[in-house]
This record gives C-alpha cells, structure tokens and sequence, in this order.
C-alpha cells in the first residue's frame, strides 16, 4: 500500500532531498506502525511530538500499532517551545 509522509519543522531534515512540501509517497506493508514508518528514515522516536494521520491526532500509545491505510497522509510535528 501506498501512504504520504510530511515531516514538519525541524523534522523535515531527515527526508530524502528533494522531498517536497506534498510529501513523500512511500509504500509500506499493511503490518508497519507509524513508528515503524518514522524508523525507515532515522527519526529518533523522542523527537516526535505531534503525529496525524489524516489530520487525526495518534496518541503515543496507539502509534506502535498497524493502523495505517491506503492513501493515508501521516503528518508529524517535532517537540516546540515557545515563550
């Protein structure tokens, strides 16, 4: 199956040059988990904060399970601090 990543931020280093703004469309096994998607680019897990998947929040918990699908778009934001 096929899905589109988008790194956010800080995050958006660990994408293949040339990625653009759309995303990169990957193609996965339905068994992987989001986090397991996030290892295929060396993105260390406490680096990512915020995960979507189309636009729906995953909580922390959830985000080792298959739960992704065809044509899903998994967003994801680094840690941010602000003042």
């Amino acid at each position: 199956m096929k899905i589109t990543v988008k790194l956010f931020a800080g995050l958006r280093r660990y994408l293949p040059t040339g990625t653009t703004s759309e995303g990169l469309i990957m193609a996965l096994s339905e068994a992987e988990s989001p986090h397991q998607v996030l290892e295929r680019f060396n993105l260390p897990r406490n680096q990512v904060h915020l995960l979507l998947i189309n636009g729906i929040f995953i909580e922390p918990v959830d985000r080792d399970r298959p739960i992704l699908k065809e044509g899903d778009v998994l967003a994801v934001w680094p840690p941010v601090a602000g003042g």
